[in-house]
């Protein structure tokens, strides 16, 4: 199979912009997206902001490397894992950005009833039990979560999101981590102001609904 550089091109694109976010840093995370039957990922220990095409790993659904002049990430199992339980998601962002990466440190999920966009777009943020990464044992605990958000939490690591294309995983990370920031802020200045639990019902009904409709 030939390689996509367009697919190339828009990783790099996912890739920058969330290092300038600072999603990712010179050594934590990886992205990929997949095109074709061929699973685009960014390279093992390279600095995101400074990538270049050539160095973007391209990989079979079996893993095996066809393209690129850098060995894949180190978490390519991960990913790998992702693409083979739902065959909708095109896209996987796996990062440690600070207060995702504090709750999943702590083993705890964000949870709420003060936050309509958590509730009507995630429902929460749960847990995954901790695997060690670069291993088969991180997948432990992550399909039976991801059937119900597209963004989880990875105990004593770091944070998971997918999406149809690599430009939605990227979006669900960004506003997953501005919405734990904004919980984090909100526990700190005092208690939340919870929703009426009618109103959280109505929320997270939204959400499942919608959730039914991204995998069915």
């Amino acid at each position: 199979m030939e390689r996509n550089m367009e697919a190339v091109r828009e990783l790099l694109e996912a890739a920058r912009h969330l290092d300038e976010k600072g999603i990712l840093n010179a050594i934590e995370g990886n992205v990929s997206l997949r095109r074709d039957g061929l699973i685009y990922v960014t390279p093992s220990g390279k600095n995101k902001a400074f990538l270049t095409e050539d160095m973007i790993a391209v990989v079979d659904e079996d893993g095996n490397q066809l393209y690129g002049s850098c060995r894949p990430s180190s978490e390519l199992k991960l990913h790998l894992q992702v693409y083979r339980t739902r065959r909708e998601v095109g896209g996987v962002v796996h990062a440690h950005p600070p207060c995702l990466a504090a709750h999943a440190v702590c083993g705890l999920p964000i949870r709420t009833k003060a936050y309509a966009e958590l509730l009507t777009v995630y429902g929460s943020f749960e847990v995954a039990p901790y695997g060690r990464p670069g291993t088969d044992d991180i997948w432990k605990g992550i399909g039976p979560l991801l059937e119900k958000s597209s963004v989880i939490l990875l105990e004593n690591h770091g944070a998971l999101a997918v999406g149809p294309d690599v430009r939605q995983a990227m979006n669900h990370m960004e506003a997953a981590e501005a919405i734990a920031r904004v919980l984090v802020t909100a526990r700190l200045l005092g208690k939340e102001k919870e929703l009426p639990e009618e109103e959280c019902e109505a929320l997270l009904s939204i959400q499942k609904e919608n959730q039914r409709n991204l995998i069915s």
